[in-house]
């Protein structure tokens, strides 16, 4: 079932009991260890699997935030049980060790064990575009132990998969998903192989566009109202901060209060447009496209009336919205899906009448974490 309510622990350390009957392989343990991205000495972990939701107390998750610091390999070489998950770069080597555990006394006849490393879209029943919820565009496999008997109660097996291209960034979303797995199979005969995955975080560094040109644009209401807003670019990453300013040329209604707001939307199904479709205005996407729309946070940047000529300043800082921002994916998957930004400008009057004004911007990645 999509969207899914992913429990950190299992991700971080996974572990799989089968319980076959007749002893055949019962009382297996399988974990996998990733071992830690090897692109700088120090090494910043996530505190937590990035997610689509809206976190309801921004600040426990700041405080959070500042209790987890930097790890080095050699920490991590000494303490494998660290309960982290790392960011992988899109060209990351990704290896590990597969352990397994057999309880004393017991040993599983298998059919032969290996590890694939599988690059899968998964989408809700409602996305589905060709009746499928899964999707793999990457699919490796190494075989770990050719057929045989595992006596002994504790096994442990290296892998290392190189130069893997991963072409999008991981993300998690309402209706469709962008996941990176390492899954571990223990073939057996007559039986279901023992099976256990563990997801792989992959992040991909962009580059601020050579052209970053300012946002300015005239709306209003005929003989009523008439704003110009201005933002200094329509480009930022991740941890960037909007600025810009708005400027009143006629005000002849009450405004009570003004706010603005970031949405995210998340568009699935089939030919989905792409930003420049978008903005030629040329809806050339399917019908059926199922679209999610997040406000991320709202910032009030004016309470009481404006005057004709009043300047009203507008600072947002990106890194304090209460959610996980992605870079903008644009009609991803061949046109499967996208996921776009919009500062969403928002006037209220005295008579609660809103009156309001969308405006997309590009968000990309900086940094990993």
């Amino acid at each position: 079932m999509f969207p899914r309510n992913v429990d950190v622990k299992n991700i971080l350390t996974c572990e799989i009991y089968d319980q076959s009957f007749f002893g055949f392989g019962g009382g297996v343990n399988v974990t996998v260890h990733l071992d830690p991205p090897t692109t700088s000495n120090q090494i910043k972990a996530l505190d937590h699997l990035p997610s689509w939701k809206v976190r309801k107390n921004p600040f426990a998750h700041a405080l959070k935030q500042t209790t987890t610091a930097s790890i080095h390999p050699s920490t991590y070489e000494s303490d494998r049980n660290t309960k982290v998950v790392y960011a992988y770069e899109d060209k990351e080597d990704v290896r590990g060790t597969v352990n397994i555990a057999i309880s004393p006394g017991k040993q599983v006849d298998h059919l032969g064990i290996k590890v694939e490393f599988v690059g899968r879209v998964d989408r809700s029943t409602n996305a589905m575009s060709d009746g499928r919820t899964q999707n793999d565009f990457i699919s490796l496999s190494k075989e770990l132990s050719p057929p045989g008997v595992l006596y002994q109660s504790s096994n442990s097996f290296s892998f290392h998969f190189k130069n893997i291209e991963k072409p999008y960034e991981s993300y998690n979303g309402r209706n469709i998903s962008i996941r990176y797995l390492v899954r571990v199979l223990i073939e057996r005969k007559f039986l279901p192989p023992i099976a256990s995955e563990k997801e792989v975080i992959v992040q991909i560094i962009g580059h601020e566009p050579k052209t970053n040109d300012s946002i300015k644009m005239e709306v209003g209401i005929e003989d009523c109202l008439h704003i110009e807003f201005m933002y200094r670019k329509k480009c930022y990453h991740l941890k960037d901060v909007i600025v810009g300013k708005i400027n009143f040329l006629l005000v002849k209604i009450k405004i009570k209060y003004m706010e603005l707001a970031v949405i995210r939307r998340e568009t699935s199904g089939e030919n989905v447009p792409s930003l420049s479709a978008a903005a030629s205005n040329n809806n050339s996407g399917s019908l059926n496209n199922l679209v999610e729309t997040q406000t991320l946070t709202k910032h009030e940047i004016m309470d009481g009336a404006p005057v004709k000529g009043e300047i009203v300043p507008v600072k947002l800082f990106l890194a304090g919205i209460p959610a996980d921002l992605t870079p903008t994916h644009d009609s991803a998957q061949n046109g499967r899906f996208s996921v776009r930004y919009f500062l969403n400008l928002v006037l209220v009057d005295e008579e609660d009448r809103r009156y309001f004004k969308q405006q997309e911007i590009i968000l990309w990645r900086k940094d990993l974490g």
